[in-house]
């Protein structure tokens, strides 16, 4: 517990130090308004998806979005800035070197999250979560605050079109999940790590296709993207934990099941391609990129990912039946 509490006061201090490296852009914070539901996100090139995330996460109840851009040349920044409900920051640091935007995140979050509940997302990540579509995020989160949670567990699920990547069409605004609409249903290994009381939990089309002779190195799919904020948490890596570590146990040990979401991945979208070009050249992704070429090169020879065992995803319903979701004792 010693060492745990030290390195959240490092993280904690490289946020601090890593505060001037970023400007703002255009500063709407005044707006926030007390029990307002906060959203965090660092960005680079994500014009074609942000219409979309912006106005699926408005209608589950975000009233206000920090978001962070890092140099992006597609018009990010210029839609974000004339976003009523956007605060924005720019930087031009290296995304790796600031803990893949945990850094700039983390300082955003202990200056205007406090207190509020509050996602951390991925511009391809789409939250859902039992009832999503009848129950807004103040109902879910005014639950978890009445049954003593203050953080909310999801598994992140790659979605795919069925064919080559490329050979898709989409169009900025519209619904990624009309292009990506399959999944991998039962591929999924889970472990508990005990250091920091958090799952570990791999699988999906991602381990299936790029990482099958090494799953070990298969991307982490259980993330904590929600959490009632203080000042003094700090993500450890990605949302895939952070400290206090009580906050990671969104799971029942004792054989039940605690209330999860989803967050459906809609990384696979045709620009996939040239982008697995751009950022094996960058190496802003990986701690250790040199072991993710293979996978870059294997995503821009333009692969259909779709196999005779891939499931066509029809809403929360046959997620949670499949046991990718669990509303727990929330009915």
């Amino acid at each position: 517990m010693y060492r745990l509490r030290w390195k959240r006061r490092r993280l904690l201090f490289r946020a601090l130090r890593k505060r001037r490296q970023m400007r703002a852009v255009i500063d709407r914070t005044a707006r926030i308004a007390r029990d307002d539901i906060l959203a965090v996100s660092s960005v680079r090139n994500e014009r074609a998806r942000l219409p979309f995330f912006l106005d699926h996460h408005r209608r589950l109840g975000v009233a206000h979005f920090l978001f962070v851009d890092n140099c992006s040349i597609d018009g990010t920044a210029d839609y974000l800035a004339r976003q009523p409900d956007v605060s924005l920051w720019s930087t031009p640091h290296s995304y790796r070197l600031s803990r893949f935007g945990l850094d700039w995140l983390t300082w955003l979050q202990s200056q205007y999250a406090h207190g509020h509940w509050c996602l951390m997302l991925d511009a391809d990540e789409i939250l859902i979560y039992p009832h999503h579509d009848t129950r807004p995020l103040p109902a879910l989160t005014s639950w978890l605050e009445r049954t003593g949670r203050h953080s909310f567990g999801a598994l992140m699920l790659d979605l795919y079109p069925k064919g080559p990547l490329g050979a898709q069409t989409y169009r900025p605004g519209d619904d990624p999940l009309r292009t990506l609409c399959w999944f991998d249903r039962g591929n999924y290994t889970i472990r508990r790590q005990e250091q920091l009381h958090s799952l570990w939990i791999q699988g999906g089309v991602r381990a299936r296709c790029f990482f099958a002779a090494q799953p070990r190195r298969a991307p982490t799919m259980n993330k904590v993207p929600l959490v009632k904020w203080h000042w003094r948490y700090a993500y450890v890596n990605s949302t895939h934990a952070l400290l206090p570590r009580h906050l990671n146990r969104v799971y029942d040990d004792q054989g039940g099941e605690m209330i999860s979401g989803v967050l459906l991945h809609t990384k696979f979208l045709p620009e996939i391609i040239a982008k697995s070009v751009e950022e094996k050249a960058r190496r802003e992704h990986f701690a250790n990129s040199r072991l993710y070429d293979a996978y870059y090169d294997a995503l821009a020879a333009d692969p259909d990912l779709w196999c005779e065992h891939s499931s066509r995803l029809t809403g929360w319903r046959q997620l949670e039946a499949m046991g990718l979701m669990s509303r727990g004792n929330w009915v």
